[in-house]
C-alpha cells in the first residue's frame, strides 16, 4: 500500500484546490519574464560525444545572439529591437514599442566540455549548439584486464 499526499481543499474535489492553489493573474503566463516577454524553451540533450542545446527562437536572426561560455556556465543572451523610422510630418495616436531581450544561463558539468571546438547555428527558428566533450570525459568501453 503506498501513501498519497493531496493538498485539497475539500477532500474529493480536486478542481476546487487546482482553482484555488493557481496564481490568477498570471494565468498561462509560465514562459514569460518579469517584463512580459517569452523566454525561448530549449532542449538539452546529452550522449557519450556531445552536448546539443536546441532553443526556439523563432523570427530571430543569428546576428541577435550572443553566445558566450565562462568556465561551465553557458549563458545565451538576446536583445532586439525594431524600429520604425517616422517620417517627417507624420502623426501617430498609438505606437507601441518593440523590444525583446532574454538571458538563459547553463551550468555544464566541470571540465567536460571542450570549449575550442564548439559549434553555433541558427535555422528555421532554432539555435542549435553542439557542445562536444573532451576526450578524457567520454565514457570508456570495459577493458579486461590481465591477471598474472
Amino acid at each position: 500500500m503506498s501513501i498519497i499526499k493531496r493538498n485539497e481543499i475539500f477532500p474529493g474535489l480536486s478542481f476546487f484546490d487546482d482553482v484555488f492553489s493557481r496564481d490568477l493573474w498570471n494565468w498561462g503566463m509560465t514562459n514569460n519574464s518579469s517584463t512580459n516577454t517569452t523566454i525561448p524553451l530549449v532542449n538539452i540533450k546529452e550522449d557519450n560525444d556531445n552536448f546539443l542545446v536546441e532553443m526556439a527562437a523563432p523570427g530571430m536572426e543569428k546576428n541577435d545572439f550572443k553566445v558566450e561560455l565562462d568556465g561551465n556556465l553557458l549563458t545565451i543572451t538576446s536583445e532586439k529591437q525594431n524600429e520604425n523610422e517616422v517620417k517627417e510630418g507624420e502623426r501617430y495616436s498609438r505606437r507601441e514599442f518593440s523590444y525583446q531581450s532574454f538571458q538563459r544561463s547553463f551550468q555544464l558539468p566541470k571540465e567536460v566540455v571542450d570549449a575550442d571546438k564548439i559549434e553555433a547555428k541558427y535555422e528555421n527558428g532554432v539555435l542549435r549548439l553542439l557542445i562536444p566533450k573532451k576526450e578524457e570525459a567520454k565514457p570508456r568501453p570495459p577493458k579486461m584486464i590481465q591477471i598474472h
